[in-house]
């Protein structure tokens, strides 16, 4: 089937209250172009230059998500137009990109990057590190020009679903514990989890934006 195919297969089954975020790392900017033409807008890519390179070329309307592991140095590569970050795994980094939103005088939403998966090779914050990110932020002010607007979280590789159901509905315990904080740098609303393998089963689990490649653009 055709990438537009993929994307209306897909979308009619989507719930309202779940975004598609279109997961086009590796991809051609002709196959995300497709994708654009049949009404995708939202596009997650895990490389910053690459990134960087599709948003020089394609509409300014898009939603650019970094979904990959961010490093501290490259942050200032994409602040300039990135409109979500997923994967923000310590306090280091929400500083690093705090600074540079002022330097651009923007403001930028991230997501938490939370560990539940049983496997060495994922990154993310454990309970610990993610309770310290929460108590720093409703007790300093100093995060003025970044946002936590919601967890996200990598399920184990695996065909076991009892498991993968295991771990989601952690991560939802989890963002359900933090919702109720609300500061001007802390509003939860966003769960990302669920990637083109075990999405339904993550939007079962309360999952409110999921990550699908394989299935929109094939496999790589």
């Amino acid at each position: 089937m055709s990438i537009q195919e993929n994307l209306n297969n897909i979308k009619s089954t989507l719930p309202e209250q779940v975004t598609l975020v279109a997961v086009s790392k590796t991809k051609p900017v002709s196959d995300l172009m497709e994708a654009y033409n049949v009404g995708q807008r939202i596009f997650g890519e895990n490389k910053i230059q690459e990134m960087t390179e599709k948003w020089q070329q394609m509409p300014k309307d898009i939603e650019w998500h970094m979904i990959g592991h961010v490093q501290s140095n490259k942050v200032k590569y994409m602040v300039p137009y990135v409109k979500l970050i997923h994967g923000v795994d310590s306090l280091k980094l929400l500083k690093e990109i705090n600074r540079l939103a002022i330097k651009w005088r923007k403001h930028i939403n991230v997501l938490l990057q939370v560990y539940i998966a049983e496997e060495e090779t994922k990154f993310g914050l454990n309970e610990v590190e993610l309770d310290e990110i929460f108590q720093f932020v409703q007790n300093d002010d100093s995060l003025t020009n970044v946002k936590i607007t919601g967890l996200m979280g990598m399920a184990s590789f695996t065909e076991n679903k009892d498991q993968i159901r295991k771990e989601f509905t952690h991560l939802k315990s989890l963002f359900d514990k933090y919702s109720q904080l609300n500061t001007h740098n802390c509003q939860l609303n966003t769960l990302s989890m669920g990637m083109s393998s075990d999405y339904k089963l993550a939007i079962e689990c309360g999952s409110t934006m999921i990550r699908v490649g394989s299935s929109i653009f094939g496999g790589r």
